[in-house]
This record gives C-alpha cells, structure tokens and sequence, in this order.
C-alpha cells in the first residue's frame, strides 16, 4: 500500500460538500448569488455572535479587503501595512486607489511594528491594516489604541485568523473592520470567498452594493429572488459577489469548523511547538496567551544562513515546505527593493512553513520534525 505523498496545505471537503452543492443544483437550480448566500451570511453571524447585517460575503478575500478599502478610505489616501504579508493586502489598497506604505514586522510575531509604522505617518494616512500573520491577532489591543491616538481607521487583513480570539472575543466581533478568506486551503473554504465583519453599517452596505457594480441595493433583490432591472449607479462597483455553490460548501465547512477543523490544526501545531521548543538555529513565533490561535499555517525562523540547506534537505525526504511570504516592497510594483527594511528582509530570508492541515496526523508531524531537526543538527 503506498503512504500518500505529504501535502504542505489541502482542502478537506468531502461527501458532505458534494452533497450540499448537488442540493444547490438539483433543488434550488439558481448557480448565482441567492439565498443559499443569504443563509451563509447568516451563518457566519451566528458563529461570530454578531449580527447579520455585518457580514457581507464576497468572491475572494482579496476582494473583501479591496471592498473594505474602497469603503473606508479616500482615493489617494495611505494605508499603513506590514511588507510581510501576502501580494493580496497591497492589491487590495492600491487597486482602491489608495497606497499602501510598507511597514516594518516584528520578528518574535510577524505582525505589523507600530514603532515603525508612526514613523511613516503622514497627513494622508487614513487606516492601518494589522495583518493577522499565521493567524496571530498579537498586539491588536495595540493597534486600536494607535489607530485612535492618529485618527485611523482601521482594516484587519484577517484572512489567517478565521475562528481565532483575542482576549476572548472573536476576530471580527469588535473594532472597526475585519476582512477573511475562505480560499481552498483556510481553515475553512467555500472554494474560493471571503467576507467583510464590520458594525459600522454604512461601510457594510458601500461593500454590498459594490460587490453588485454598485447597483443600490441589488443584495437584498437577489435573496429574496428577484434582479434589480431599473436603477442607478453612483460609485465605481465590482462583481465580487458570491455564488449559492460556493456558500452551500461553506455553510458545511462553518459546521465542520469547531468539533473537527480547530482542534485538528490547533493539535498538530502543539505537538509541533512541543517537538522542536528548544532545537538548534531555530526560532518558533510567539502568540500572545491571551489568544486562541487556530492556525492556518505553520512557519517557523531558520536562522544563521541555514534556511537552504535545511529547505533541501525536507524535499529530498519528501517534505514540502512554503514561504510566507516575500516582503511586498521587494516587488516591481510597489518598488522593487527602493525602499529598505531590514527586519523585514531578514524575516523573508529565514521564514519557512512547514505542512499543516487537518488532514495530517501527529505521525506526519512528528516526521517532519525528525527531518527538520536532523538537517538542523
């Protein structure tokens, strides 16, 4: 029998989610933004502990956070934001208009250095985007108290922190605005998608019509079955809805997260934190105890020029790794490497993600702490 190879990420869906999209085509016929959406909005409120009318769901998390930025912020207006995060935060800002100003990250978290930061503020900066690095809320508490001393608004990039608590309050249930992704390898999916959790109801309903092209209230036609065929446009929209398919996955996703997905993933990065506390050339991020932290990634510090050996060394065992992720300010676009930050250039030198996943065992990790701690050895 052959052990299937070790993936660094994967989807975990199954009969269920075929069933619930077999349901949306066979039942309900209608493929496009419906009820089912309505539902999964409903949903998502009900887990968080908030109310429906501040969630709104969108195709992808980038859209989410181009959505929330549009929203929020002026055209022109600056956006401070960790260099250390995924191409999507920068996208999202500029492709509103916006600039996004590349901040130094704080090497024990990976989240956003607010020393750094204040000392790019400028008359046009409007918000601040805290990202939520392997799904680490740390220093948020931080962050508000910033964002209220220079007047800003503030748009968490909580596209890792889906299910994760600060201080005993969900992600998303406080604050000003917090955008998630339900790509296929989150900790939960809906194939692709995202959602805005914000209180502030004018932001909420900019970002509803805006994922309907900016049709006025074209939402709360398609829920109850309708189109909006006589209308107006006054603001520059997108069409960044989501379809009843994807939310028929993600309302069995939402189900499977709290007795199956957290615990998984929140298990498998103990054992991993337990198996390498300690090892050589080699440091762990740390969380605040404060959190609960369901992971969706797993990276870890290599340190004194070692990274390429070891990165070798677990792919010739067979051992995917990743790299989250190269520092924004490096790319063409938004600079290529004129601006200097050396933290975070040192941290995009060292990171490395190891796999993590629900599907993993404590034996596929345990693997990959053997190989891990020998190439570090």
């Amino acid at each position: 029998m052959t052990t299937p190879a070790l993936r660094l990420s994967r989807s975990i869906v199954g009969q269920a989610e075929a069933d619930a999209v077999s349901r949306v085509i066979l039942e309900d016929g209608y493929l496009g933004m419906g009820n089912e959406v309505k539902r999964f909005e409903e949903d998502i409120a009900a887990y968080l502990g908030v109310p429906a009318q501040n969630v709104v769901t969108a195709n992808t998390g980038t859209a989410a956070l181009h959505l929330a930025v549009q929203a929020a912020v002026q055209p022109g207006a600056e956006v401070l934001v960790q260099s250390l995060t995924f191409v999507a935060s920068f996208q999202a800002i500029s492709g509103a208009g916006a600039v996004p100003v590349a901040c130094e990250a704080l090497p024990e978290t990976c989240t956003i250095d607010l020393a750094d930061a204040e000392r790019r503020l400028t008359e046009r900066t409007a918000a601040i985007m805290p990202v939520h690095y392997a799904s680490n809320p740390a220093g948020l508490d931080a962050v508000y108290a910033f964002a209220h001393k220079h007047g800003l608004r503030v748009i968490e990039d909580a596209a890792h922190a889906f299910g994760c608590m600060h201080d005993g309050r969900m992600i998303g249930t406080f604050g000003d605005i917090a955008c998630f992704s339900f790509d296929g390898i989150k900790n939960i999916t809906s194939g692709e998608g995202g959602c805005i959790v914000t209180a502030d109801q004018t932001v909420a309903q900019l970002c509803r019509d805006a994922r309907l092209l900016s049709v006025a209230n074209d939402t709360e036609k398609r829920f109850s079955g309708q189109r909006s065929w006589d209308f107006d446009v006054t603001r520059q929209g997108w069409r960044y809805h989501m379809s009843n398919i994807m939310a028929a996955i993600g309302r069995v996703q939402l189900a499977r997260l709290p007795g199956e997905f957290a615990p998984a993933r929140m298990r498998l990065t103990a054992r991993y934190r337990q198996r390498l506390a300690g090892a050589p050339h080699l440091a762990l991020l740390t969380t605040d105890p404060r959190d609960v932290v369901v992971p969706h990634i797993f990276p870890v510090r290599i340190l004194d020029d070692k990274k390429h050996h070891v990165v070798d060394a677990l792919q010739a065992g067979g051992i995917p790794t990743g790299m989250h992720y190269k520092p924004n300010h490096l790319l063409t676009y938004y600079g290529g490497g004129a601006q200097s930050l050396p933290v975070t250039e040192m941290l995009g030198r060292q990171l490395t993600t190891l796999p993590l996943h629900p599907g993993m065992s404590d034996a596929d990790v345990d693997m990959v702490c053997d190989a891990l701690l020998e190439a570090l050895a």
